[in-house]
């Protein structure tokens, strides 16, 4: 699972993927600095993952991880393939979720490619690239939908009805996230893999002063996306930038307190790009190691046990479970045990986020 970090050039997108992986992405005040898509995996921030540690003590510690790809700057007329545009769509078709980074702040000394700072311009300027993009998909689909559709195969009648309710939907510049789908139709919808059907969280990149409360920009960007189910943050990427080269944890954590902040911006958005691609994470906690491990919303044991390995899912018998509340509360799994808080559960069982499991299989 992936989230994919897009906007304009020269809006602080790989400032911003420096930040989140410290990969150090050529970064310049140009257009097109970034050709091909940087990759980084992440470290998810979780302060449960310590309290576990202060307790068992382990080894060695892992925690949850997300890749994040910071993809090139997109322009009018990518989806033309302006700019290398059909390359940098395709990057973001593989991509899960997207972040997509908006330029809210005004510096003569960074250039903006359209000429002056307008976040809801340039926000509508990459909607309407990946919605055009999106169109042509759905056209191309449905060519082959009709041909299938005039030899009277059911299923093909069905997806073109869907294809032209999307394409009306897409004709009126609406991502296709916003359109209400059956279950049905949802896995359809989904094997089509398009672009504004992905959850989006729009960043806006301000300067050092707005950090906290923002500024006229973001307030503008605010009220355009009223109608919108998305998410919205605000972060300064040049002064994480700036704090990501303090090599002091002091020192860090000083620069944050004296702009108003109590932790980092960038794993505030590590935590949002992981609720955006709808994952959860379950511990498994011994002397060997304490590791956080990466699922899905809604995973059942024995997938979750599948993780791990491919023979747990195969051989799964159960999984001995306990919630990471009881596990502190107690201190341990032996005190868990003995005050009967460790639960037996079966196949059918959904994890919760926290859930710390010994998993029981048989090959």
């Amino acid at each position: 699972m992936k989230a994919g970090i897009v906007g304009l050039p020269n809006v602080g997108k790989s400032t911003l993927f420096n930040c989140l992986s410290n990969a150090k992405a050529q970064s310049a005040n140009f257009p097109f600095c970034t050709i091909e898509p940087n990759v980084g995996i992440i470290n998810v921030p979780d302060s449960r993952l310590k309290k576990l540690e202060e307790l068992v003590n382990p080894e060695k510690v892992i925690p949850a991880s997300v890749e994040i790809v910071d993809i090139a700057g997109l322009v009018k007329g990518a989806s033309k393939g302006e700019g290398l545009g059909n390359q940098f769509l395709a990057n973001i078709r593989e991509t899960d979720a997207i972040i997509h980074v908006i330029r809210c702040f005004d510096n003569e000394n960074i250039v903006h490619v359209e000429g002056s700072v307008d976040p809801v311009r340039d926000k509508e300027i990459i909607d309407i690239e990946l919605q055009l993009k999106d169109l042509e998909t759905i056209e191309k689909k449905q060519e082959k939908l009709n041909r299938l559709s005039k030899t009277g195969n059911k299923d093909a009648i069905k997806e073109s009805v869907i294809l032209s309710k999307i394409a009306n939907h897409l004709r009126g510049f609406n991502p296709v996230r916003s359109l209400t789908f059956s279950d049905d139709e949802k896995k359809f919808v989904a094997s089509i893999q398009l672009i504004t059907n992905k959850p989006i969280l729009y960043v806006c990149n301000v300067d050092e002063s707005a950090v906290v409360k923002g500024n006229e920009y973001v307030d503008k960007l605010k009220k355009s996306l009223n109608d919108e189910d998305v998410e919205l943050m605000i972060l300064a990427i040049g002064t994480e930038a700036d704090i990501n080269e303090l090599d002091n944890y002091e020192d860090r954590k000083a620069f944050l307190l004296d702009i108003g902040l109590s932790e980092p911006g960038s794993s505030k958005l590590i935590k949002k790009a992981y609720e955006l691609l709808r994952l959860q994470t379950y511990f498994t906690a011994g002397i060997k190691e304490v590791r956080a491990w990466t699922i899905k919303k809604g995973m059942t044991a024995p997938k979750a046990a599948g993780i791990i390995h491919s023979d747990f899912e195969k051989g799964f018998i159960k999984a001995e479970v306990i919630s990471y509340n009881n596990y502190i509360n107690y201190g341990s799994e032996s005190k868990v045990r003995e005050a009967g808080k460790l639960n037996i559960e079966g196949k059918d069982y959904v994890l919760k986020d926290g859930d710390i499991i010994h998993f029981r299989f048989n090959i």
